[in-house]
């Protein structure tokens, strides 16, 4: 199965233009499988747009080598080429190591990787670039090279001679800065694919892929891929498609279990879905399927539904406060059924929304849900970003012992003085005083994102329970 890695020398350097211009040129012939190094939400749901497929996290720290392995064979099977888009520079990761990294990711997957380089103001100067880049770490397949912000035809052709003339890697593009591709960004990164803003951006990026990436020779060096990442296939089912709605992020009815095949269980899931939350990982919202039916729904629109369970997403509520506290009806039903010990869980947006109250940058205080007794306060600093781990205590809705994450936030929570708590920060901030995790009744809430491979089944568990 053919699959590339596309990596840039640093952040902002154009790689995610470039991945989603391949996987734009790619899924108009093939059936393409869509991946992200790291913890993010935002740029998979342009991916998932593109190929209509979900996109899926890799990422070494939160899921392991072998967690990544296997997501990666589960959601490559039965299509026809894999486009992985990496995070930051090719190199960096959490420390002086390569852990968590693009390279970590290339090196596990056996990958062949394409380096996109910002050659704006260099011109022989590249090549020196491009070589450090190949030779700092064998073990990592660059396999060709994506020259960005080409200043004009003469600049490009310094620029390719000099790596050709050093290197034996092929140039297979040559982007002028004139085809930058803007897409609006905000606080927490670009607007989601769903919120439908400028949705004609997918032909530009066709056009760009079309006018300035050398599509067979990316291709041809797709072929390289080792067949490491392939080696859990077997354990996984590997003969099955990932394709069809059985992959989906979700159907209304959530019968869909996520391997393509569909069954009905004992208890359903309320999951809120709309645009103040959607930050939801594909492979978690199918380790729940696998054991729970699960009911979408929109805060913002819809009456609770009948569920055994609620899971409240990450997102923009601050975005929506007015109209989140304008529905009191729904929050005084979240607050009804969490005093009835319905095992709920919130991340981040998802937690804001179960807290008392949400203050906006202006100080205009918004009532939410009222579940967590605690307010949260927006402010204009980001106040935690990176990777967490954290110790959990006893708990309804996450398993003892040890839990890896990150978190990502520009608000700070205040809890009542005797809160408690079942996530003892290892890595990371958290709500307060090293502390994370807010519990009441059976009902969890945290800035700590649970990874795509969350072990759910403490929350499966919670849910039968209440219902027996």
């Amino acid at each position: 199965m053919p699959a590339i890695l596309i990596a840039g020398t640093h952040s902002g350097v154009g790689k995610t233009t470039v991945a989603m211009a391949l996987m734009a040129a790619f899924a108009r012939r093939y059936a393409v499988a869509p991946f992200k190094i790291g913890p993010d939400y935002i740029d998979p749901s342009h991916h998932t747009a593109i190929c209509g497929r979900p996109s899926r996290n890799l990422d070494t720290f939160m899921m392991g080598e072998d967690g990544v392995r296997e997501t990666f064979a589960r959601a490559a099977a039965g299509t026809d080429i894999c486009v992985i888009e990496g995070a930051m520079g090719l190199y960096d990761g959490m420390g002086s190591d390569d852990t968590a990294s693009a390279a970590h990711v290339a090196r596990v997957l056996g990958l062949p990787v394409i380096l996109v380089v910002d050659v704006k103001g260099v011109s022989r100067s590249a090549a020196a670039i491009v070589k450090g880049y190949c030779d700092f770490d064998k073990r990592i397949n660059v396999a060709g090279v994506i020259l960005n912000k080409i200043g004009s035809p003469r600049h490009g052709d310094m620029v390719r001679t000099a790596i050709q003339q050093e290197l034996s890697v092929p140039v297979v593009g040559e982007i002028p800065k004139s085809s930058r591709i803007e897409l609006p960004s905000r606080h927490l990164g670009l607007y989601m694919a769903h919120e439908g803003y400028r949705m004609d951006y997918v032909t530009e990026l066709e056009s760009l892929a079309a006018d300035h990436l050398d599509i067979p020779a990316i291709r041809d060096i797709a072929q390289y891929a080792q067949d490491a990442g392939y080696a859990a296939a077997d354990e996984v089912g590997g003969g099955g498609s990932c394709g069809g709605s059985g992959d989906s992020v979700g159907g209304a009815d959530g019968d869909d279990t996520g391997d393509g095949s569909s069954a009905r269980h004992d208890i359903t899931i309320g999951v809120a879905r709309d645009p103040a939350f959607c930050f939801y990982y594909a492979d978690l919202i199918d380790s729940l399927k696998r054991d729970a039916n699960l009911a979408f729904w929109s805060p913002l629109a819809d009456d609770l539904p009948e569920a055994d369970g609620f899971y409240f997403g990450g997102g923009y509520p601050e975005l929506y406060a007015k109209e989140l506290s304008a529905r009191s009806k729904t929050g005084k039903e979240i607050r009804d059924t969490a005093a009835d010990g319905v095992p709920i869980y919130g991340e981040c947006g998802g937690m804001i929304y179960l807290c008392e109250s949400l203050i906006d940058l202006d100080g205009n205080a918004y009532p939410m849900a009222g579940v967590l007794p605690a307010e949260t306060v927006m402010t204009n600093r980001l106040q935690a970003l990176g990777y967490t781990d954290a110790t959990v205590s006893g708990n309804y809705v996450v398993p003892a012992g040890r839990i890896r994450g990150h978190e990502f936030h520009y608000s700070e929570t205040d809890c009542a003085p005797d809160v408690r708590f079942a996530y003892r920060m290892n890595r990371g901030k958290g709500i307060r005083d090293g502390m994370d995790g807010m519990l009441e009744y059976a009902t969890l809430g945290s800035y700590m994102h649970a990874p795509p491979s969350f072990d759910v089944s403490r929350f499966i568990e919670s849910c039968r329970r209440h219902v027996r």
